[in-house]
């Protein structure tokens, strides 16, 4: 596979070529779930799309926080090449290898004991419970295959090369499409079954992974055991990755809180927000596809000092996103109720579904435009502004108006709160723009003035740089 060197040529262009083996990837993730609502909706029935639904909400909260660090990985790896500073991309990619040990191993282990909890602080009813323990503490257990394919799938966004991740999730996709016709359609294992088929397809990925980075860049010194842990390289993750894996967290610690309102209208909502769930994911690929590509754009442009180009890709690229997304929004608005068909075909689940997918997709651009914008300021090592945005946006935003919403009118609207939400994360990005210091400073350097006698590295430490 070709690396794509950020640093020249045009900005679109470049963000395209990165960003489509990415979209196409992330459709495949997609399917993972997606499978796994289709198998389990029609040979299991709404109470085990119910369980599915609200079983991978915990998993999140403690995956999230690693597939962070995994973005620090990633900047720093495109900031180093950047830099040119060869020698550095190996030393992160060694210390990568260890932390993924260091991570999956007790995620596993902590996630078997403490799914009963989270499920119980979840309010998950009792007729779907025995089903989402299962489900959760099997994912768990895979904890270790999803964080090591995520974290090698960062270092190859840092170098440059998006297409590689993409035939590795097909690998990890056609595994489980086959395991889960196996296991539930063919074996009855219900939810436990569509769970074992999830977990063994992302090892499956995971070994592929780092098979393609020891044949494909050997400089690396790559290996699938961890060697050569460099704890200077590992404050440097930390340092960037760990408020964003935080975020995360905390964010799909927000998801869960959200959950238990989903939770309270009865199963069938939840069967009709689960399945509407899969639909809005996958309008959710063009945000994500091109907001990685802006990260290692930014990152690499970053490291190579080029600021006018960083000045211009920071309004190009959101816009550019913002508009695919909402082209992609209204045509899967115009044909929802045919799609969600193939989940479901209780009339009322359908209705709760169709309600769900207009109202996250009708603002699902503002998101688009706030994510990108997100990505770029990280991938220049300014993570402290987009942190405090992210946790505003969830904890002071969607979660109090979704109360209200619930509280005061009618619960099965909740979806409204998502909507408010993205509106709020996009004029708090927006304002970065015009207010940050940092900003103005990287703008003055790409004018060629000098309007700031400060460093910019000071700037960087201001900003949450370490």
């Amino acid at each position: 596979m070709k690396k794509i060197d950020m640093t020249k040529g045009s900005i679109i262009r470049k963000v395209i070529m990165f960003a489509i083996p990415i979209v196409i990837g992330n459709i495949l993730q997609q399917l993972y779930t997606t499978v796994d609502t289709l198998v389990v909706g029609h040979y299991c029935g709404d109470a085990s799309l119910a369980a599915v639904g609200t079983s991978s909400q915990p998993v999140e909260v403690l995956l999230c926080i690693f597939l962070g660090i995994g973005s620090g990985v990633s900047i720093l790896v495109s900031q180093s090449i950047g830099a040119g500073d060869e020698k550095k991309v190996e030393k992160l990619a060694h210390t990568a290898t260890s932390f993924v040990y260091m991570s999956g191993i007790p995620i596993a282990i902590i996630g078997l004991f403490a799914a009963p909890y989270i499920l119980k602080f979840m309010g998950v009813p009792e007729d779907v419970w025995d089903s989402a323990l299962i489900y959760t503490r099997i994912v768990f257990l895979g904890a270790l295959g999803n964080i090591g394919y995520n974290m090698n799938a960062g270092i190859l966004r840092g170098l440059g090369d998006s297409a590689s991740s993409l035939w590795f999730l097909v690998v990890s996709c056609i595994s489980n499409i086959v395991l889960d016709l196996l296991l539930v359609a063919g074996l009855s294992l219900d939810v436990q079954g569509a769970a074992m088929a999830t977990s063994i397809a992302m090892f499956l990925s995971w070994i592929t992974s780092v098979i393609y980075i020891e044949k494909r860049f050997p400089q690396l010194t790559f290996s699938f055991l961890p060697k050569d842990f460099d704890p200077d390289c590992m404050k440097g993750i930390l340092a960037i990755g760990l408020p964003i894996g935080l975020n995360n967290s905390l964010f799909s610690f927000g998801h869960m809180a959200m959950q238990t309102l989903v939770n309270a209208q009865g199963y069938i909502f939840m069967a009709g927000a689960s399945i509407a769930g899969r639909i809005t994911g996958l309008t959710n690929v063009a945000i994500t596809a091109v907001s990685a590509a802006a990260s290692t754009f930014s990152g690499q442009n970053y490291g190579a000092k080029n600021y006018d180009r960083l000045r211009d890709g920071y309004i190009k690229i959101p816009f550019i996103n913002g508009a695919v997304t909402l082209a992609m929004g209204l045509a899967v608005i115009s044909f929802r109720m045919p799609l969600l068909r193939f989940f479901s075909q209780d009339e009322m689940v359908l209705t709760y579904a169709g309600r769900y997918v207009v109202a996250v997709l009708l603002s699902q651009w503002c998101y688009a435009v706030f994510n990108c914008i997100s990505n770029m300021v990280n991938g220049v090592g300014f993570v402290k502004y987009t942190t405090v945005i992210n946790l505003l946006m969830l904890w002071a935003v969607r979660i109090p108006t979704a109360y209200i919403i619930n509280r005061f009118f009618d619960g099965t609207y909740i979806m409204l709160s998502i909507a408010i939400s993205f509106a709020f994360g996009m004029v708090c990005m927006i304002g970065y723009y015009i207010f940050s210091p940092a900003w103005k400073e990287i703008i003055s350097r790409a004018d060629g003035r000098r309007d700031f006698d400060i460093p910019l590295e000071t700037f960087r430490t201001l900003s949450g740089k370490p």
